[in-house]
């Protein structure tokens, strides 16, 4: 998808929002149109570049439903927008070490990985660079931490069942990687490692 600031999202996706990265607003609002043609302009050239960061979708069992991590932020172009947590790394730190980082800042949670999950790739451009983004997820589940302890990246976090996932979620992409996820945490192999947690906790 291209949109009139340059915006465009790779492999058939709708862009995901970035949680700080790069300060980028990183998808059109729905219904807005292009901008006109400027005939006889003079198109400047992009330079190229990569980034990465990573992220995690963190499940809890609540008698027997699988919920999930979300946060609300608002952004002067998109309004309120909810996402999954995620965040660009740190020198020197594995993908994995920045997933459990951002993620534990953002939700006030502490977590462990399950696995490695998937990973979206899309681009945009900024201050002159036409950029391509690779953001990596993990199944995570939460070990402790306190959702009222989320950084301020996120003005306000909660746990939302899967099956809300379709209504809240703002982005495409993270809705299709949640759903994929839903599947992934209702496998044998996966609820054989989780742990039941009741209301108040975590």
């Amino acid at each position: 998808m291209a949109g009139a600031d340059g915006l465009t999202a790779s492999r058939g996706h709708q862009r995901p929002p970035e949680a700080g990265d790069l300060d980028a607003v990183d998808q059109l609002q729905p219904g807005r149109g292009a901008a006109p043609v400027v005939r006889g302009a003079r198109v400047a050239r992009l330079r190229h570049a990569v980034a990465t960061s990573a992220g995690g979708i963190v499940i809890r069992f609540e008698d027997g439903a699988p919920q999930l991590v979300v946060g609300r932020r608002r952004r002067e172009r998109d309004g309120v927008t909810w996402t999954l947590p995620k965040g660009t790394p740190h020198t020197a730190e594995t993908t994995e070490e920045t997933a459990l980082r951002e993620v534990a800042e953002e939700t006030g949670l502490t977590v462990r990985i399950v696995r490695r999950f998937e990973s979206i790739e899309y681009t945009f451009v900024q201050g002159g660079a036409r950029i391509h983004k690779t953001v990596h997820y993990f199944l995570m589940l939460p070990t402790g931490g306190d959702l009222a302890h989320h950084d301020h990246e996120f003005d306000e976090v909660r746990w939302i069942r899967f099956d809300e996932a379709p209504t809240l979620l703002t982005f495409e992409t993270e809705r299709a990687l949640v759903a994929r996820a839903a599947l992934a945490a209702g496998d044998a192999s996966f609820t054989a490692t989780t742990v039941e947690i009741g209301p108040g906790e975590a």
